[in-house]
């Protein structure tokens, strides 16, 4: 413990800038030895890494690296770039801390990489998690997801390998509440069809009974009070909103009165009162098709439904049913089930209906953020260091 301080006095001192004089009048001249020799045989001693995204509050550690640049632990991705590839601009950062691996190499020679995979870097769902990947992998310790749900992997199989699973909660709760903002506010004042009636060839002129509703004042539902759910209340806050929730469990009295929000034990109550409803839950067995044709029956006929966390959460045949009908006003989708939906789904011939392509992520931040917070957390485990975004099996 003592001798890692003190590198990351060292380096604070700038040692690692060419200044080493400075910093050896401080420290001990065993240390300042010891890290002169590993400078000469062109050793980067130690790592700076954030315990979570700058904007999460997260701290600088220094974390011991002994391996020269050749000697990285390799991670596995499922390519560069193309369709389904993590993005370029985040390779050269992945290559600080890792050997990258793609799903092709590792394939083509299964032998030797299958002895350097420490970790796994998932992008977008990917690669494919199985039981024959984890055997293939005896020094696998941790897959690093990219994103919060985890409902794509096996955590119980997962977890029988001896393999941590971490997730990016803290990178996407902002990025995620503002598409739920967008989609509540586009489909109110129903912006899409708008958008279309502007540019319509067959446009010649503007209906003056073409209206839709207000925001300000209404009264939000939020069906899930986690991280993102939260960041949804303290926008909505700012519309002068009536905040209602249902959760697991209710949060702190300070954190309700901080956002003006009340708790609504059972989810009848919210969607009974609700203008708009926002589902905001991870998907679970409890939470798949949690909004059925009883709950979108509670609704009110002028209330929106908006789902920002993932398609299974809604019944979706359910939902064609209560748009068709005007059970409901109209709804705004970032998700469905599957992705993308057939192009011959009645969700897609719907008027009342706005459809995004899962981009409640996909913004330039967001994306950085999030492969930071997986790196911090490969790293984390990699290093024997407390893993700031665990996720456990249920």
């Amino acid at each position: 413990m003592f001798r890692g301080r003190a590198f990351g006095l060292l380096k604070s001192l700038h040692l690692m800038d060419g200044q080493p004089n400075l910093a050896c009048k401080f420290i001990h001249p065993a240390i300042t030895s010891h890290v002169h020799h590993c400078q000469k045989r062109n050793v980067d001693y130690t790592q700076s890494y954030k315990t979570g995204p700058s904007s999460a509050g997260g701290q600088t550690r220094n974390v011991p690296k002994i391996m020269a640049e050749q000697e990285l632990p390799g991670v596995l991705i499922l390519d560069i770039g193309g369709t389904h590839g993590v993005l370029e601009n985040l390779v050269a950062f992945l290559k600080k801390h890792f050997r990258l691996i793609t799903m092709k190499e590792f394939l083509e020679n299964k032998k030797e990489m299958s002895k350097k995979i420490q970790s796994v870097f998932m992008f977008e769902c990917r690669p494919t998690i199985d039981r024959e990947l984890l055997e293939s992998l005896p020094n696998l310790k941790v897959i690093a997801n990219s994103g919060v749900g985890v409902d794509h992997l096996d955590l119980k199989m997962i977890s029988n390998f001896g393999v941590k699973v971490t997730n990016t909660p803290h990178a996407v709760a902002d990025s995620t509440a503002d598409i739920g903002m967008a989609l509540m506010l586009a489909s109110a004042r129903r912006l899409v069809e708008g958008c279309q009636i502007s540019i319509s060839r067959d446009t010649k002129y503007f209906a003056v009974d073409w209206l839709g509703v207000e925001v300000t004042r209404a009264t939000l539902g939020i069906i899930g009070m986690g991280n993102i759910g939260y960041k949804v209340a303290q926008r909505a806050k700012a519309f002068e909103m009536k905040i209602l929730y249902h959760n697991r469990n209710q949060r702190k009295k300070e954190e309700e009165q901080a956002v003006g929000a009340h708790y609504c034990e059972k989810i009848e109550d919210l969607l009974q009162q609700s203008d708009f409803v926002m589902l905001v839950v991870n998907l679970t067995p409890e939470t798949c098709k949690l909004i059925g044709k009883r709950e979108l029956g509670l609704m009110k006929p002028t209330a929106t439904l908006i789902n920002i966390s993932r398609g299974a959460v809604i019944d979706q045949d359910a939902l064609v049913e209560a748009l068709q009908k005007k059970v409901i006003m109209a709804a705004a989708l970032d998700v469905t089930y599957p992705e993308p939906l057939p192009r011959d789904h009645p969700l897609l011939k719907l008027d009342n209906i706005i459809i995004t392509p899962h981009i409640g992520t996909a913004t330039v931040q967001a994306i950085r953020m999030m492969a930071e917070e997986a790196i911090t957390n490969m790293l984390a485990v990699l290093n024997g260091q407390p893993i700031p975004s665990e996720v456990f099996p249920r």
